[in-house]
This record gives structure tokens, C-alpha cells and sequence, in this order.
């Protein structure tokens, strides 16, 4: 049973006790707040509770008793899994829920799903927002990056709360109302988007130096922590320094090397492509990074494509230094291209949906906390910063410069991958977008001149105002 003196008196309660929404809870009870947590597992109650140690963390197995717990209006996170369980644990709260009480899901919901459950329960007077949150396991306990949308009132109720355990970067939390609606989920989806790119973009430097040079895995973790060190200074590199420390207990190797590698994945990335080609806005590197994870599971076509195609990788016969240094640069590249997609999408979907963004609040919360945090972000809000409006990051005077620079390496990284035979899709995809994106002319003249041919779609001049159309036929 619950203690009577205790009941009403918890700030926030959390449904869902595995590792993000314990942590995120006891995240809460270090800065003091007064919490409860649900769960249908006792187990997982249990270790809320022998976590705790003195803080003031309650938990229960019991919706009736859980809800006992909170202090009115109520306050109540959700860390779920996306879809259908939000759905149900929603349904499993209502009848015990007042008018003016607040739900939050913290989960990597889908925008749409979120806008939908918002309007849903501002019907029954329950206010909703939708918060996306990055930094994994130990962004939940110690800092994570917080992305929050809905009511600016409901926001207010927990924003004490919201900004003392996010992550801090010069004392400013990594935390802030980005506007109503679904925003919140929407800019988590993006920001997952980035980082299904940029994990990509660095795989793809991993295959190249471990095929294309031969390179040791203590030598990789050499490399990948200089660069952590450079200007490609970001929590992805810092990890994948340490990821090749890591020597596995039960063969005494190197544990990278007895991974499967097949790459799975929770949705957002294809969500953030789908979302993107609604818009008509193009994100190649994202897009691509989608479709190499889904070409990773087809293992068993891939091994008969390797007998069909016998062409074994050939080893780079430069000068090994001067390719790190080039493929350093280009990886650089790779990654202001992945932010520029990123935030472009933004852009065009801020406009499309009402959210109203500020992307230079967006780059300063993702600075610390979050997956892609990284140095570079930096540059990001202070383009953003100068120019509110920027429609592209790539139209920005730094990031032209630092692109100038690196170009012509990503360009000797793309020649060099395609004599070797090693796949780097998203590098190359990178390079071809900017290079199409900064191109006056387009050859889609011809594109128009077919589709007149074989379907009287018409097409524009240059000399002229209007729509034309001509007997193509008449050239044969």
C-alpha cells in the first residue's frame, strides 16, 4: 500500500521503468525533485527503488496507486516504445486523469501520431506534449538534450524540471519550447535523420581504412582520436575511439570484429527521408544512410553478388598519411552536409507545419547531451544567429569557406573509394549533392523536353512567358 503522507506530493511521475525512464527519474531525484515511477514489472520497480538510495523515488505496479503519488495538475512522462504502446498506456491513464493534468511522451514517437494524441485529449481537457530526448543511456542519467513541443503552458509546468536535468553547455541547459504542436517529435526525428548520416559517413571512413589501407584496429583508434581532437571533434568519433579499445572477454579479439555486421534500425531515419521527399526537399546522405542499413540485412545476396562479381579490394599504393589527411577532410565535408540537409528540412517543415523554429535554438540545445552533438554546431547557431531565415547552411559565408577548403579532398576520397572498390554511397552522395546544389544550370531541360514528348506535359522557355508545348515527332 502506499503511505498516506505520501500521497499527492510527487513533482512528475514516469510510466515505463527500463533504462531511459529510470534513468531519466533518478536523473530528476538527483536535482531534488520529489518523483514517481510505473511499471508493470516488479523487478524493474524494485530497482528504481535500490537505485534511489535517499532521494524521495516512489514507485508503484499500480495505475491507481502511481496516479495517488503525483501532486495536481498531474504531470506524467511516457517512455515507451513509439506506436501502439503510447496508444495504450494513454487508454490505461485517461479514466484516473482530471481536466488541466499533463501527459508527455518523451518515446521517438512519430509527428503525426503526436499531433493526432494532442488534439485527442485537448478534447477531454488533458493538455499533451511531445519531447523528444537524445543522449542515451547516459544522457538519461546524466544530461541528456531535450527537444519539447505542444501547450507553451503545459511546457512552463515542467520546465524547472526539464532544465535542471538537461545537459548544460556554459551553463546554458540544452533545453528548450521549440513551439506547439508536434514540433518537438518532429525536430527528434530530424536530429536521428542526422545521425543515421553521419554514423554512415564514418562507417564508410572505417571500410576505407580497415580494406583500402589495412589499417589495425590499434591504429584506427589512433586515428579516430586525433580526429576527435580536429575539428571533427563530436561525441560519434569520441565513441568510435573507444569502440576499438574495446577487447571482447569471451575470444580475448577485438570485439568490433566479432560483430554481425548487419545494422538495425527504429524507423526515424526513414521517416525523416519520407518526410523530406512530402517537402520536396532533398536529403541524399540521410536517405542513403537509410538504405545502407537495409542493405546490410540482405546477407545472403550480398554473398552470392560477391561470387558473381568476383573483384577483389584493392589496396591503396599511396602514401598512407596524406589519405587520412584527405579522408579526414572529406568525412568533415560529409558532415556539414548531413547538418545542411538536416536543418534545411527543418527549415521548409517549420513553414509547412506552423511550428515557427528557431534554428539557432535547435543548434545550441543539440551542443551538448544529445548523439550528434558536436563542435561544429557551434558554427551552425551562429550562421543562424546572423541570418534567422538561411534557407540552406551551404548558403552561409562560413560554411562556404570551410567547404572550399575541404572540397577537393572529398573529391580525391571519392576517386580513390571507386578505383579500390570499396562502397562509400554517402560520401559520394554528399559530394553530388553539393555539387548539383551549387550548379546555376540543371540538365532538367532535357527532362521536360521527354515529358512533352511522350505526354504533352508542356514546358517553359526562356525567351518567353508561359507554357509550351511542341510536336516533337516532327524531328524524326
Amino acid at each position: 500500500m502506499i503511505n498516506p503522507h505520501k500521497a499527492n506530493h510527487c513533482v512528475i511521475g514516469m510510466v515505463g521503468l527500463g533504462v531511459m525512464g529510470r534513468n531519466m527519474l533518478l536523473n530528476m531525484a538527483d536535482h531534488g525533485f520529489r518523483v514517481a515511477g510505473y511499471d508493470l514489472d516488479k523487478d524493474k520497480v524494485e530497482s528504481l527503488h535500490k537505485e534511489a538510495k535517499e532521494h524521495e523515488v516512489f514507485g508503484s505496479t499500480n495505475i491507481p496507486d502511481f496516479i495517488n503519488l503525483l501532486q495536481k495538475p498531474r504531470a506524467i512522462m511516457l517512455l515507451v516504445p513509439a506506436g501502439k504502446p503510447v496508444d495504450l498506456v494513454i487508454d490505461e491513464l485517461l479514466p484516473h486523469l482530471e481536466w488541466g493534468d499533463l501527459i508527455i511522451d518523451a518515446g521517438n514517437s512519430h509527428f503525426t501520431d503526436t499531433a493526432s494524441r494532442a488534439a485527442r485529449l485537448q478534447k477531454v481537457g488533458i493538455q499533451f506534449l511531445g519531447v523528444g530526448v537524445s543522449g542515451g543511456e547516459e544522457g538519461a542519467r546524466h544530461g541528456p538534450s531535450i527537444m519539447p513541443g505542444g501547450p507553451k503552458k503545459a511546457y512552463e509546468q515542467i520546465r524547472p524540471i526539464l532544465e535542471a536535468i538537461a545537459a548544460k553547455v556554459n551553463n546554458d541547459p540544452c533545453v528548450t519550447y521549440l513551439g506547439n504542436g508536434s514540433v518537438g517529435h518532429y525536430v527528434k526525428m530530424v536530429h536521428n535523420g542526422i545521425e543515421y548520416g553521419i554514423m554512415q559517413l564514418i562507417a564508410e571512413t572505417y571500410d576505407l581504412m580497415k580494406r583500402g589501407l589495412g589499417l589495425s584496429n590499434d591504429q584506427l583508434q589512433t586515428v579516430y582520436h586525433e580526429w576527435s581532437e580536429s575539428d571533427l571533434n563530436s561525441y560519434l568519433i569520441e565513441i568510435t575511439s573507444c569502440i576499438f579499445k574495446k577487447i571482447d572477454e569471451k575470444t580475448n579479439k577485438s570485439l568490433i570484429d566479432e560483430i554481425v555486421g548487419v545494422a538495425e534500425q527504429n524507423g526515424t531515419g526513414m521517416w525523416t527521408s519520407q518526410s523530406a521527399m512530402e517537402l520536396q526537399l532533398l536529403t541524399p546522405t540521410i536517405d542513403l544512410a537509410v538504405m545502407m542499413r537495409d542493405l546490410s540485412v540482405l546477407v545472403n545476396e550480398r554473398e552470392q553478388a560477391n561470387d558473381l562479381y568476383k573483384r577483389s579490394i584493392k589496396l591503396f599504393s599511396g602514401e598512407q598519411k596524406s589519405f587520412i589527411n584527405e579522408l579526414q577532410s572529406a568525412l568533415f565535408s560529409g558532415m556539414i552536409i548531413a547538418y545542411a540537409e538536416g536543418f534545411a528540412l527543418l527549415k521548409v517543415a517549420s513553414e509547412k507545419y506552423d511550428y515557427h523554429l528557431n534554428l539557432e535554438a535547435v543548434a545550441r540545445i543539440w551542443r551538448g547531451g544529445c548523439i550528434i552533438r558536436a563542435s561544429l554546431l557551434e558554427d551552425i547557431a551562429a550562421a543562424f544567429h546572423k541570418k534567422p531565415n538561411l534557407s540552406n547552411l551551404l548558403l552561409d559565408p562560413t560554411m562556404s569557406e570551410k567547404m572550399m577548403v575541404h572540397q577537393e579532398n572529398l573529391r580525391k576520397i571519392v576517386c580513390h573509394a571507386s578505383l579500390l572498390g570499396i562502397p562509400i554511397p554517402t560520401l559520394m552522395a554528399t559530394l553530388s549533392y553539393f555539387d548539383a546544389y551549387r550548379s546555376r544550370w540543371q540538365p532538367a531541360n532535357l527532362i521536360q523536353a521527354q515529358r512533352d514528348y511522350f505526354g504533352s506535359h508542356r514546358y517553359e522557355r526562356l525567351d518567353a512567358k508561359g507554357s509550351f508545348h511542341s510536336e516533337w515527332g516532327d524531328a524524326t
